[in-house]
C-alpha cells in the first residue's frame, strides 16, 4: 500500500470500514457458455446464406461493399479505441458483424468512399461515443447507413428499371418498392422470395434471410419475440389495407418479401444492445417497429421504412425498459 494512502487511512479509520460495492445492471448470473464472441459467431453463421446469395446475384459489387465496410469498421474501432486509450479486441467480432451488416445494407454500385464514411460514422458516432460495445443506444450499422443515405442521396439511389424476370442488373434496375411507388410496376412474388430483384445485396433474397433468422432464433442468439411481433404487425396492417383498398399487382406478400423487412426483422431489430430487456418489452418494440415500417411505406414518399423505424424504436427502448421493467430477483409480491 502506498505510504500516502496508508497515512490517510490511519488518520481517518472510518474510510477503511466503508464497503466497496460493485453496482451494475442485472442479470448478475454468469453463463460461461454465452459470450459476446459466441453470439457474434452465431450471427456470422446466420449471415452465410445471405452473403452467399448476395455474391451470387451481385458478384463483385457485393464483394466490394462487404470488404470495404468490414475493413473500415475494424480500422475505425481500432483508431477510436486508441484515441480513448482503451483496449481494442479484434476477436470479439462485434465490429466485424457491424461491417458485414452495413456492407450488405448498402447498394452494390455505391462508390467506395460511401462504405468508408458509413463505417467510420457507425463505429464512431453509433458505438464508441456511447462507451463502446454494449453501451450504444442506436444500432451502429443503421446509424452509418442513415448518415450516408442522407449525405449521398444521389449515389445511393438506383435508376431505371428492367424486366424482373431477367438477371439482376445492379446498376440500372430499380428496387421493387421504388419501381411500384414511382411507376406502379409490380415485381413477381417468386422473384422477391428468391432474390431476382435489385436492392441492397443483403436484402433481396427473402429465403436467405428466413434461413439465417430461423437459425438465430433456434440458437436463442436473438429473441424470437421481436421478429414474430414485427412481422405479425406488418401482416395485420398489410392485410387490413389489402382489404380496405386493394392495389393491383401489390399484395401483403410484396410487403413481406420486398425491401429490407426480413433482413431488418432478423438481423437489425434483434440487436440485444439496442432492444428492450424483457419479453413483453421486446413485443412492444417489435409491434412499434412493424407499425412504423408500414406507416412510412404506405403514407410517406419513402418506399422502405425499415432503417428509420428501427432507429426510432431504438430511441424509445429506454422508455420501454422503464415501462416494462424486470421483476426484481427474489422479490415477493403480496396482495393488499
Amino acid at each position: 500500500m502506498p505510504e500516502k494512502e496508508q497515512k490517510t487511512k490511519i488518520e481517518n479509520p472510518e474510510i477503511s470500514m466503508i464497503p466497496h460495492i460493485q453496482v451494475a445492471s442485472s442479470p448478475h448470473f454468469l453463463n460461461p457458455s454465452l459470450t459476446t464472441k459466441k453470439m457474434m459467431m452465431d450471427v456470422l453463421i446466420a449471415l452465410v446464406p445471405v452473403i452467399g446469395m448476395a455474391i451470387y446475384f451481385f458478384r463483385l459489387y457485393a464483394v466490394k461493399q462487404i470488404l470495404i465496410c468490414l475493413a473500415s469498421c475494424l480500422l475505425a474501432e481500432a483508431i477510436f479505441m486508441k484515441m480513448r486509450k482503451k483496449s481494442f479486441s479484434l476477436f470479439d467480432c462485434s465490429a466485424a458483424i457491424t461491417g458485414l451488416i452495413l456492407g450488405l445494407s448498402l447498394p452494390g454500385p455505391a462508390p467506395w468512399y460511401v462504405g468508408v464514411i458509413g463505417s467510420f460514422v457507425a463505429m464512431g458516432i453509433g458505438k464508441i461515443i456511447f462507451g463502446g460495445i454494449g453501451m450504444n443506444l442506436f444500432n451502429p450499422a443503421m446509424v452509418g447507413r442513415a448518415f450516408v443515405m442522407i449525405s449521398f442521396a444521389g449515389v445511393m439511389a438506383a435508376s431505371g428499371y428492367v424486366d424482373s424476370t431477367s438477371m439482376v442488373d445492379a446498376v440500372s434496375m430499380a428496387t421493387p418498392l421504388n419501381a411500384f411507388k414511382q411507376s406502379g410496376i409490380s415485381t413477381a412474388i417468386f422473384d422477391l422470395f428468391m432474390g431476382f430483384t435489385n436492392g441492397s445485396p443483403g436484402e433481396v433474397s427473402a429465403i436467405a434471410c428466413i434461413l439465417g433468422g430461423l437459425y438465430l432464433c433456434l440458437r436463442r442468439t436473438v429473441s424470437w419475440e421481436i421478429p414474430v411481433s414485427l412481422l405479425g404487425t406488418v401482416i395485420i396492417i398489410g392485410s387490413f389495407f389489402d382489404f380496405l383498398s386493394p392495389q393491383e399487382g401489390w399484395t401483403l406478400f410484396h410487403h413481406l418479401f420486398g425491401g429490407a423487412l426480413l433482413f431488418g426483422a432478423f438481423f437489425i431489430a434483434t440487436d440485444p444492445v439496442t432492444s428492450p430487456l424483457t419479453p413483453l418489452g421486446k413485443i412492444v418494440f417489435g409491434v412499434g417497429t412493424g407499425a412504423l415500417i408500414m406507416l412510412l411505406r404506405i403514407f410517406s414518399g419513402y418506399p422502405e421504412g425499415v432503417m428509420f423505424a428501427v432507429l426510432l424504436m431504438n430511441g424509445v427502448t429506454p422508455l420501454i425498459n422503464r415501462w416494462v421493467p424486470h421483476r426484481t430477483l427474489g422479490a415477493q409480491h403480496y396482495r393488499s
